[in-house]
């Protein structure tokens, strides 16, 4: 299932949905969240990064794709609960997402946060951001 598209106010079509970081401070880089079975699996060929409470999955745009901005996707599987411990884990990771990745993120790349059984509803929430700030910092050192 694919998230709602929101429709564009001016021109009626449907755009991307955005996270919005302005409650946050940061505006010069919004995160788009990835919502094609095909943007997840090309996320999941290239570089990731498993931490404690999250694995991350990173790849930067081809070319051919959009390279503006950040796009950002998220995912629990069945191992991290029932749907109330899958949402509980989605919504963690959404925050945390919006918290870290304009300052750490690099325009131009698509991130995949997956949720752990457990760890990911469980751990202290200044834990799980640093948790993505270190995956951040490890698969951006691996391609330079």
């Amino acid at each position: 299932m694919t998230p709602p598209e929101h429709p564009d106010r001016q021109t009626g079509q449907a755009s991307p949905a955005v996270l919005s970081c302005a409650k946050m401070g940061v505006t010069e880089h919004p995160l788009t969240v990835l919502k094609t079975r095909k943007e997840f699996l090309r996320a999941a060929r290239a570089g990731r990064q498993g931490t404690s409470s999250m694995m991350v999955q990173a790849r930067r745009r081809t070319g051919d794709e959009a390279a503006d901005g950040i796009r950002v996707g998220f995912t629990c599987s069945k191992k991290v609960g029932n749907a109330v411990a899958r949402n509980r884990a989605k919504r963690r990771l959404r925050e945390a997402a919006r918290a870290v990745l304009p300052g750490k993120g690099v325009p131009g790349w698509d991130y995949v946060l997956i949720g752990r059984a457990e760890a990911t509803a469980n751990r202290p929430f200044d834990a799980l951001k640093g948790d993505l700030a270190y995956a951040l910092r490890k698969l951006h050192d691996k391609q330079t």
